[in-house]
């Protein structure tokens, strides 16, 4: 069966992002060739491509037996929307990947991917895994909560919000519950995907070792950071006025589908394989955020 090949070289769909690039950084210090897809990419093993062209796609493929989906799309701009890219572009790559033969193949989702979803982009998820279960049935799904690192636009972007504004305005009242996942651990994760003889066909939910409300991980910045703001609950409503309203820009700050998003709690499911099934442990973010760039030691600080 083609899950019983070595895996000699990835293709990594997405591989300058910020998922991206660390996927690709542990393929290469495993001493596994990657090579890095994206529409904008260079260097001497980098290939550009649209994950929507079938054609397109099937080049960056040649000469790899395995494959890994971590085209993310979080904002829809024209032609580029959720159902194009996470659901057409991910059912795109699951065909060629099954027609050529590839040995191994991970789509990135997201804990919560649900068809029956309010948000566009979480049902786009969904479809996306299912249309990829249906053209390549033995990938592996690695269904993470939010992602973080030093490079992030999660928790640097909370302490952009604090360094610029006088308060920070709460979804709701703060309680929605995130449970945070190192980029480290998801490109291990990522790698014991493409090796682990029991990962074809499974699904993974991965997440950190503790679940957070949006207010605590606010807070948390605001402590590593040093600057202390007073938090406001916006109630929802106001959010969805607010979001409707910014739909009409070209390229809006916020969308229906991220009010969506924290409305709802995102933590791995109690019956889930996990980081553990991996053969991995979760790196907590308290570990991690002295290595972000607005993390400031308190004077009382004894260093790392």
């Amino acid at each position: 069966m083609a899950e019983q090949q070595a895996v000699e070289r990835v293709a990594v769909f997405g591989g300058t992002g910020f998922l991206g690039r660390a996927i690709v950084a542990r393929l290469v210090a495993a001493g596994t060739a990657a090579r890095v897809v994206a529409r904008h990419t260079e260097g001497p093993d980098g290939v550009q491509a649209d994950i929507r062209d079938e054609a397109a796609v099937a080049r960056a493929l040649d000469g790899c037996n395995a494959a890994v989906n971590a085209v993310g799309l979080y904002v829809e701009s024209g032609a580029e929307t959720y159902q194009s890219v996470h659901e057409q572009g991910a059912r795109t790559l699951a065909q060629q990947a099954a027609a050529l033969g590839l040995a191994r193949l991970v789509l990135i989702s997201g804990i919560g991917a649900d068809e029956t979803s309010e948000s566009s982009y979480v049902r786009a998820r969904a479809k996306g895994e299912a249309l990829v279960r249906e053209a390549f049935p033995q990938a592996t799904i690695l269904r993470p909560s939010v992602i973080f690192g030093p490079e992030d636009k999660f928790l640097n972007t909370f302490a952009q919000i604090l360094e610029r504004a006088p308060f920070v305005p709460l979804f709701g009242r703060g309680e929605t519950l995130l449970q945070p996942v190192y980029v480290g651990d998801m490109a291990e994760a990522a790698l014991g995907a493409l090796s682990d003889p029991a990962a074809p066909g499974a699904t993974y939910e991965l997440g950190g070792p503790q679940t957070y409300s949006y207010r605590a991980l606010l807070e948390l910045v605001m402590s590593a950071s040093g600057r202390k703001r007073p938090l406001l609950s916006v109630p929802f409503i106001f959010w969805d006025l607010a979001a409707a309203a910014a739909g009409l820009l070209p390229r809006p700050p916020l969308t229906r589908a991220q009010v969506v998003l924290m409305k709802q709690d995102n933590f791995v499911a109690e019956d889930a394989r996990t980081l553990a099934d991996l053969g991995l442990t979760a790196s907590a973010i308290e570990t991690v955020l002295p290595d972000y760039p607005f993390f400031r030691p308190s004077p009382n600080s004894q260093g790392r």
